[in-house]
């Protein structure tokens, strides 16, 4: 990262909203003169007179030139998002008039913002810590009420509550430990070695719970991949669209209709499934059919969810065992759904699987269709969503977490093997560090850049 994207002495501005046409534009100010820049062009009230969280009307001005009537919101520091002054100017919404302002801060003394920089001041000035403003880009990226609410529970400090708190009882062991390297020649003990190993055993169960809630805390994020395979007219395409309650899919009664894979996005209780309804598997016909079953094969390879759907009234057991022991596969969860059940006699449905991961409907009349999406949410949630646990969402912090539990593992050894205090603080500093780089106690400039520039410009 570059100095001046760490530089927190500069006035910076950028549009807080989307371009494009709308009725109001926000234009945000953050730094030490964002005041005094905006009162410069500000024909009103004079701003470094009013208190903090206040709005006034009145024009921005350049010279003799009014180029807007605008609401002007003032943020004192450090009550304000950044900490610092913030200044945010709410004009029409003029390509040309958003683009003449934000020229005339500049003018006046501003910088353009880099992405993220806003947040980056919020958690330089510690407003934030590093998890709380990783989740405000998960907040604004959210589409779906269960990845909205995940997003502000860690925003507002529920992770990084947690982890505080394992990090503080780490760190008093080290301490201790630290304390017998200083008496190392009296061959003494502070830190009683039952007690860390009862605490490691802790944090390490906690960590792992953390570390497990990953699946589900990614699938609430990032939607679940799920894949709707079969053969040939086994009703896929009938299936997708009474999941979705609309005609997505062209349906026919002949076989290999579907040459390609058609995506929708399914939302339940929530949580949002990326439907992927496929060619079916079979023999290929010809070259095209051919290219539509490999496409769902590499599809099924990539799903968290397959939803494996047959014709009940025409495949055979044997068929059916050979197709499921064909597609099982490590990793994903895989639905068996009996299509067709208005075809079937009783002595017909008897003979259909009955487990938690089967089901009978028909597609064609809608049987049993909420049952199916029913399955298809717990398979995710795995009765895990209670709404006030902490979930993990970033890849970043998982990776953290892995390390801090490998590094917990060693302590253990270490302990049971009665190896010296000072190779023992070096595993626990290793666990610190890695449990600090989620909530950034520990930071590099490489980390912030990688962090914030995925950020949108003005936040």
């Amino acid at each position: 990262m570059n100095n001046s994207m760490t530089d927190n002495t500069d006035t910076i501005v950028a549009l807080a909203t989307p371009n494009g046409v709308g009725a109001i534009a926000v234009i945000r100010l953050s730094g030490s003169d964002a005041i005094s820049i905006a009162n410069s062009v500000f024909k009103g009230k004079d701003l470094s007179k009013q208190t903090s969280h206040t709005i006034h009307f009145g024009s921005i001005t350049d010279g003799d030139l009014i180029l807007d009537e605008v609401l002007v919101s003032l943020f004192v520091g450090p009550r304000s998002y950044t900490r610092e002054n913030v200044v945010e100017i709410s004009c029409h919404a003029s390509g040309y008039i958003v683009e003449s302002i934000i020229k005339l801060f500049i003018k006046k003394g501003a910088r353009s913002a880099k992405p993220g920089e806003f947040t980056l001041r919020a958690f330089l000035n510690g407003q934030l810590d590093l998890s709380q403003a990783e989740a405000v880009a998960d907040l604004i990226a959210s589409n779906s009420k269960a990845s909205q609410q995940v997003a502000l529970q860690q925003l507002r400090g529920g992770f990084s509550t947690q982890l505080q708190a394992l990090r503080e009882q780490l760190v008093n062991f080290a301490s201790l430990i630290e304390l017998e390297l200083d008496f190392a020649e009296e061959d003494v003990e502070f830190a009683n070695r039952d007690q860390l190993k009862n605490l490691i055993h802790e944090i390490t169960k906690i960590v792992g719970r953390l570390i497990n809630s990953f699946e589900l805390g990614n699938a609430i994020k990032n939607g679940v991949n799920t894949v709707i395979a079969g053969r040939p007219n086994a009703g896929k395409s009938t299936l997708l669209n009474a999941l979705l309650n609309e005609e997505r899919a062209i349906v026919s009664h002949i076989p290999g209709t579907t040459r390609d894979t058609i995506e929708e996005v399914l939302n339940i209780q929530g949580i949002n499934f990326r439907l992927i309804d496929t060619a079916g598997i079979r023999e290929a016909t010809d070259a095209i059919e051919q290219i539509g079953v490999q496409r769902t094969m590499e599809k099924i390879s990539q799903s968290a969810l397959l939803i494996y759907v047959f014709d009940a009234a025409e495949i055979t057991i044997e068929e059916l065992n050979k197709d499921i022991e064909s597609l099982q596969n490590p990793g994903i969860t895989m639905l068996v759904v009996a299509n067709k059940a208005d075809l079937l006699n009783p002595e017909q449905l008897s003979a259909l699987p009955h487990t938690d991961r089967a089901i009978i409907i028909s597609a064609k009349e809608k049987r049993h269709i909420d049952e199916l999406k029913h399955k298809i949410y717990s398979s995710a949630v795995k009765d895990q969503l209670s709404g006030d646990e902490t979930l993990v969402t970033n890849i970043r912090h998982l990776e953290a977490l892995q390390k801090t539990e490998e590094a917990l593992v060693r302590v253990l050894g270490g302990i049971d093997g009665s190896i010296t205090s000072d190779f023992l603080s070096m595993d626990i500093k290793q666990a610190l560090h890695y449990l600090g780089e989620i909530t950034g106690v520990v930071t590099t400039d490489d980390l912030l850049e990688n962090i914030f520039s995925k950020f949108c410009i003005g936040k």
